[in-house]
């Protein structure tokens, strides 16, 4: 069965991008570097809301801090980028205004429209948008200097 799904180029292209050795510790990385900044403004979030402020406001206020510290440890230790920073933050930028809509998104049809819980609709854009960045990271932000290293070193680096 393996081998019938390997022999079509495109699932061959994603095996060979998501389920190779780096490309598995690059998604336990990815996830430590998530959950630390995510915990952590998920719970200030909780704070600031329960003090009165507006959600929606609250992620607006929230998003760009926990974008830096992403781009940092996501640069440094997910992926090992070593290319500038001027094409790698304005591509990161661009994937994190998209996962900003996608969260606004969420919450106005979840909260505004269908009359969720804002708790556990933000909390689920965490896990949404986290899915949507990791690809764009390795597909777009970081992609040529990752995937150079996934070819050589391969087997061969640590988490």
């Amino acid at each position: 069965m393996v081998y019938l799904l390997r022999t079509n180029k495109f699932v061959d292209a994603i095996w060979t991008l998501f389920f190779n050795k780096e490309a598995r510790r690059q998604l336990i990385r990815y996830g430590i570097v998530g959950i630390a900044h995510n915990s952590v403004g998920y719970f200030i979030y909780l704070f600031i809301t329960w003090l009165g402020v507006d959600p929606k406001i609250v992620v607006g206020i929230s998003y760009p801090l926990a974008m830096l510290v992403s781009y940092l440890g996501n640069k440094k230790y997910t992926f090992h980028h070593k290319g500038g920073i001027t094409k790698s933050s304005v591509r990161f930028l661009l994937a994190h205004a998209v996962s900003y809509c996608i969260n606004l998104l969420m919450l106005y049809i979840c909260v505004d429209l269908l009359g969720y819980p804002h708790q556990l609709v933000q909390l689920a854009a965490i896990f949404v948008c986290a899915a949507f960045l990791f690809v764009s990271l390795k597909l777009f932000v970081f992609a040529g200097q990752a995937q150079a290293q996934e070819s050589s070193h391969a087997g061969n680096s640590p988490l």
